[in-house]
């Protein structure tokens, strides 16, 4: 058997994702197809790439050598024919993956006014957004890291952090009265129902510790932001946002008693020039809606601490 780019493809797909059962979901093959072409692998190079184990895969010395090399290639021919479709279409714009942030209308509107033309992708899953970017789909993606569960990024892949721990705050009913505190205890949420998106990588699991880490169990509930957002303000929820979301006038954004959630919000590019192009940009939005939020910039203002601002070139 001679080794071709997929072969080469379903390997990395397997080292990334820690699984066959995974890496034949992304590939959108069978797993007993993806087992079979892995075992005609090992055999024409001669060992085996993966230890196979209840916890999942893990390359093997050989297997880490070969991945070495094939995931330079992969990434390699993915941007050889994006580049070559854009450029038969009449050239591209810069692709944008984000999670969500109240940064990405400054940043977009940065960018074009430096003669960047971006286009947005979004996504509630960075780990989703980051292989976007390995594959040659997305030029560029923002996204968060939530403490205590890491990322995986794609070894192909340069990381510029934007901040380094980003704490998390909590949305609460304006007539609710631990909204007349400035620093809200877990414990004053005890008896609240609680709603948490578990489709963001990593913010179910993060929550749930805190509260356990609190001695409280209160109900939680499932949803997205949006649906957390309008159950707040009737008075149903409560809820983890980003420190710079805005209060309403039926919501209250406080700041957690000892900061116990925080995220690290990373830019992530397959070329130091590539993040260099957009980064001053993205600095320059955060730092604007960091000093618009109240609480927040009270925080940083406390904390001896300023957002990133590089200047743009």
């Amino acid at each position: 058997m001679e080794l071709e780019v997929r072969h080469l493809r379903a390997l990395c797909a397997i080292a990334d994702t820690g699984s066959l059962h995974r890496a034949a979901r992304q590939l959108g093959v069978a797993q007993p197809s993806l087992s079979t072409q892995l075992r005609r692998i090992e055999q024409e190079l001669g060992g085996a790439l993966f230890v196979r184990a209840r916890t999942g895969c893990r390359p093997t010395p050989l297997g880490r050598l070969v991945l070495s090399r094939a995931r330079p290639l992969v990434a390699e021919l993915r941007a050889l024919v994006t580049e070559a479709r854009a450029a038969a279409v009449g050239g591209k714009g810069l692709r944008i993956g984000s999670t969500a942030s109240r940064a990405l209308a400054g940043w977009l509107r940065r960018l074009r006014r430096h003669a960047q033309e971006p286009t947005l992708h979004m996504d509630v899953s960075p780990n989703v957004l980051l292989r976007m970017v390995a594959e040659g789909q997305l030029d560029v993606a923002f996204v968060h890291e939530v403490e205590g569960c890491p990322l995986r990024i794609p070894e192909s892949l340069r990381i510029r952090v934007l901040v380094e721990r980003e704490p998390q705050f909590v949305s609460l009913p304006a007539d609710h009265p631990a909204a007349a505190k400035a620093v809200v205890h877990l414990s004053d949420l005890a008896h609240d129902r609680w709603m948490i998106d578990p489709s963001v990588d990593g913010e179910w699991d993060a929550v749930r510790r805190i509260l356990r880490d609190a001695g409280i169990d209160p109900p939680v509930l499932h949803g997205d932001y949006h649906t957390a957002a309008n159950l707040v303000a009737i008075g149903e929820v409560v809820t983890v946002v980003q420190p710079t979301s805005p209060s309403r006038p039926e919501t209250a954004v406080r700041r957690l008693y000892g900061d116990p959630l925080g995220v690290r919000l990373l830019l992530a590019a397959r070329t130091e020039t590539e993040l260099e192009g957009v980064y001053p940009a993205l600095a320059e939005a955060y730092d604007e809606v960091a000093r618009q939020a109240p609480a927040y910039r009270e925080w940083l203002e406390s904390a001896g601490t300023t957002p990133p601002v590089p200047a743009l070139p």
